[in-house]
């Protein structure tokens, strides 16, 4: 949280910032046709989001940031072969499943999603130790719950999908699932060029590297 809000200060924002929401992971997106090697990737049109954008572009993907509105009308007249956009349960509501057939999984690219609630930072520190404390717990409680509920209505939706609309669900092969980890490394390696995105990055890794030691030991299956 410290690197959160320090984000926001050293880019001249005057706000304090708070996580207040988190949602399932994202597909890694819907196609037209299957995907088994890199090779498929290349001349692909594809709507496709933030650093995940930059690892399909140099795969050889052509990328465009759409929103969410314009994505379905993309798809139909074929300005766009295939798209990311969200967990399935949004997705279902663009209806993406009636254009495109091939979901994959998993969203390597964006595991949760995260949503924060920013406030004048004159008006954070004018509010009392109660008034702060209330917003932070109500924003940890809606964490708690939104993380719950996208975990629990993925499935319904996923079932709908095969059974009714003839979506095929695909998993990434371990290879290209390697190409896209070893791609990702390259772009985060350019990006951390800049400092701050590197002190992340590294403050990240440093985690991660030391969180092994407890996921290799506490959780199923076991490596």
């Amino acid at each position: 949280m410290s690197l959160y809000q320090e984000m926001y200060d050293q880019a001249g924002f005057n706000v304090k910032v708070l996580p207040c929401a988190i949602i399932a992971p994202e597909t890694s997106g819907w196609f037209a046709r299957e995907i088994n090697s890199p090779e498929d990737l290349k001349g692909l049109k594809m709507r496709f989001f933030g650093l995940g954008g930059k690892v399909m572009q140099k795969l050889g993907v052509a990328t465009s940031l759409l929103p969410g509105g314009e994505i379905f009308p993309a798809l139909e007249k074929g300005a766009i072969d295939a798209t990311e956009f969200s967990m399935p349960a949004i997705d279902a509501r663009l209806g993406f499943h009636k254009l495109v057939k091939y979901n994959y999984f998993p969203g390597w690219h964006q595991q949760a999603t995260v949503f924060e609630l920013l406030i004048n930072k004159k008006v954070w520190e004018g509010a009392s130790d109660q008034h702060q404390a209330i917003i932070e717990n109500a924003c940890k409680a809606q964490v708690a719950e939104s993380f719950a509920e996208g975990e629990a209505i993925q499935h319904t939706v996923m079932q709908e999908n095969v059974e009714k609309n003839g979506v095929i669900i695909k998993q990434w092969s371990p290879e290209m699932l390697d190409v896209f980890k070893k791609t990702w490394e390259e772009t985060a390696a350019e990006e951390s060029a800049d400092p701050f995105f590197k002190k992340v990055l590294d403050d990240m890794n440093a985690f991660r590297d030391g969180y092994t030691v407890w996921k290799n030991n506490a959780f199923l299956p076991r490596k």
